[in-house]
């Protein structure tokens, strides 16, 4: 198991800023107003060539009147009792406040190595400040700046310091390949239940959960492993309509998002039963099909219904939505933790298939046997041919067809392929790409989206 290291202080010091100069990248959400972290955010990093895991913490006080002040202060202990070794970031424009010594006080009794990041430290004129910090009891302070990065390679010299030599790991052999994670980003609109079903998830108070929309603001990573299988669970922002994103922090909060849905292999598209689909679900499926992530559709809080039977649920979702037609359902209650064993199997079921390879034989077969069923009909006393159908990649997968005329393909005969070939092949969950080329006039395009209105004319399922 990786090393920690942990990022705590009270709040707006600027850890989250330090936390993402040492991932190299924008991993926390940073802004000047208090109380923006709430939740343990962790990531992979890696200084001179030692790998570890770092976590930012909201801001420690007690006395604070920020939303959910308790919970995050809670969260903050959680990572300093898991933590190998705790940087405690200070302020070094204000000096020194009665806060960062009870911070400091707090740190010292847990017995765990600490090291001191006077932090706001911009010039070496400044530096003389940090020793007005030994008020706080924890010998060789050490001056940085966050976002100028002066002296932050010092400041985690001194923090590995304190970490156990790292032992050398066997070197693995090419017929046993590392496992691989899969990637799974918990997805939907504020207040639906993402963070109480990643806490079940987990079997542990990850995330901070309230009846509050909008509670979480970074997307949060966890790891878990089920029946042998590692996977890596993404914990997102709830995606708002624009007109709803009231400051700042909310619209990083959905890029943040954003990126999550991009990282990941199978999204989890998180219903609230009571509600069904709105436009904004509708919205985030679109998205989803669009960056060509496989989708399992959940229905959470189904415990409260009442007199409404599940294919009539179903019915609504995949009219408005085709894409989620070929989604697995799953109905759930992440509060009483109804049916959260059914959600690992539909996704390892959803990964393979969105991996999944077929030959340009059984393709070919099957365009004969669509043909065969039903001919394409005639168009200005011209019919289309379909010369050939082959995979051109795979994760999200994607198909060519060679035909006569691609205009010649109408919207009938597209859909009838389309449910052809699901019935066929399935791709459980997965968006599939096909792209028509012309005999007389190749020509390459991006695949579009498909509308329940509209196929269009490059032919995506």
């Amino acid at each position: 198991m990786q090393p920690k290291i942990a990022l705590v202080g009270r709040p707006n010091v600027g850890k989250s800023a330090l936390f993402n100069k040492i991932c190299q990248r924008r991993v926390s959400i940073v802004d000047e107003q208090e109380g923006v972290t709430r939740d343990r955010v962790y990531a992979q990093a890696d200084c001179f060539g030692r790998s570890f895991v770092l976590i930012d913490t909201g801001g420690i006080d007690a006395t604070a009147e920020l939303p959910f002040n308790d919970a995050v202060r809670q969260q903050a202990y959680i990572a300093i009792d898991e933590a190998d070794v705790v940087i405690l970031v200070v302020d070094g424009r204000i000096g020194p406040l009665d806060l960062d010594l009870e911070v400091a006080r707090l740190l010292l009794k847990h017995k765990k190595p600490v090291v001191l990041a006077v932090n706001k430290i911009d010039h070496l004129d400044q530096v003389i400040q940090i020793h007005a910090f030994h008020s706080l009891g924890i010998t060789n302070p050490i001056a940085v700046s966050a976002t100028q990065g002066f002296q932050v390679a010092e400041l985690m010299e001194a923090a590995l310091a304190f970490l156990p030599q790292e032992e050398e790991q066997p070197i693995e052999s090419e017929e046993q390949p590392p496992s691989c994670a899969i990637r799974i980003a918990i997805v939907g609109r504020p207040n639906v239940g993402k963070s109480t079903l990643l806490n079940q998830l987990l079997g542990e108070d990850r995330a901070i959960v309230s009846d509050v929309a909008g509670t979480t603001r970074d997307s949060i990573d966890a790891s878990l492993t089920v029946a042998g299988q590692e996977y890596s669970l993404i914990d997102t922002a709830g995606i708002r309509r624009k007109k709803a994103e009231k400051d700042v922090v909310d619209k990083f909060a959905a890029v943040r998002t954003q990126e999550a849905l991009e990282r990941c292999d199978v999204c989890l598209l998180v219903l609230d039963s009571n509600e069904g689909i709105t436009a904004q679900e509708k919205k985030i499926a679109g998205l989803i099909e669009e960056l060509g992530k496989s989708c399992i559709l959940i229905f959470n809080k189904w415990d409260v219904i009442k007199n409404l039977k599940m294919e009539h649920a179903l019915r609504g979702v995949r009219e408005a939505v085709p894409f989620l037609t070929h989604c697995p359902t799953l109905f759930i209650s992440a509060q009483k933790g109804r049916n959260l064993e059914k959600i690992f199997p539909a996704v390892l079921e959803a990964w393979h298939d969105r991996r999944k390879r077929i030959g340009t034989g059984a393709l070919n077969k099957f365009i004969e046997s669509c043909l065969q069923k039903y001919h394409p009909p005639l168009i200005t006393g011209k019919r289309l041919r379909i010369y050939y159908m082959t995979q051109i990649q795979i994760d999200p997968p994607k198909f060519v067809v060679f035909v006569n005329k691609p205009d010649l393909m109408i919207d009938t005969y597209k859909k009838y392929l389309i449910n052809q070939f699901r019935d066929t092949y399935r791709f459980s969950g997965c968006p599939l790409f096909f792209e028509l080329r012309g005999k007389e006039k190749e020509s390459i395009s991006e695949p579009e989206q498909e509308s329940s209105v509209e196929v269009p004319s490059n032919l995506l399922l």
